[in-house]
């Protein structure tokens, strides 16, 4: 089920709801040239993934971590035919190495584009937090687990995977920016902690996407 459709933003966010400071022009001009890496290990740059279409890009954690995983989940719950009546791209990116891609997709169920940013190169230069914010009471709505379970469950995926790892930098927090086309920001949010996603919806709607019902209930409509 879908909500409303909402008008596309078309002026920049000079601040997000959190707290993210649109990125100058030359930190923006370095993130472009910075290369990404897809599933097959085949590398483009940044700028390709927005330069000619709008794209909502959201930066995750690491991909053994449960808030991730859970937040993914919801992603791969927005319909293509919704991104494609928009003419907008929804990219996930983490910070492994390219082989986790299709084994974390193939977990989550997301079958939009993602790619890896190995080096955090993009994600320092955009000044993506590293450690945990003060700013403890922050949940996010996509997130079911809770700290001890969650953790145990990471914990668990870190220990039987083929690969003794933790997916990327544990520290690493995330964000997400809708893009393009061209060089235009339209939309930053630097995430304080693990919890301190932006609501999936929220990002949609300010990208001209119509929402999506995440809560599995039925929805009332006022007739």
């Amino acid at each position: 089920m879908s909500g409303p459709p909402a008008p596309a933003v078309t002026q920049q966010v000079g601040r997000a709801a959190g707290g993210g400071q649109r990125p100058q022009a030359a930190e923006l001009r370095e993130a472009a040239r910075c290369l990404v890496v897809d599933a097959d290990g085949r590398s483009v740059p940044f700028q390709a993934l927005y330069g000619e279409q709008k794209a909502i890009v959201l930066f995750v954690r690491n991909f053994l971590c449960y808030t991730c995983k859970e937040y993914v989940e919801d992603l791969a719950k927005v319909p293509k035919a919704f991104l494609q009546e928009a003419n907008v791209r929804l990219i996930v990116i983490g910070q492994s190495s390219y082989h986790h891609i299709k084994p974390f997709c193939s977990l989550t169920g997301y079958t939009h584009e993602m790619y890896v940013d190995p080096q955090r190169e993009i994600y320092k230069t955009l000044g993506m937090k590293r450690g945990e914010g003060n700013n403890v009471s922050v949940r996010s709505p996509h997130v079911k687990s809770n700290v001890l379970l969650g953790s145990i469950r990471s914990m668990w995926r870190a220990m039987t995977g083929p690969a003794f790892d933790f997916q990327g930098d544990p520290a690493q927090q995330g964000g997400a920016l809708i893009l393009g086309p061209g060089n235009e920001v339209h939309f930053l949010h630097l995430d304080k902690n693990r919890l301190d996603h932006i609501p999936i919806n929220t990002v949609l709607q300010l990208a001209g996407v119509k929402t999506v019902n995440f809560t599995n209930q039925p929805q009332i409509i006022d007739i």
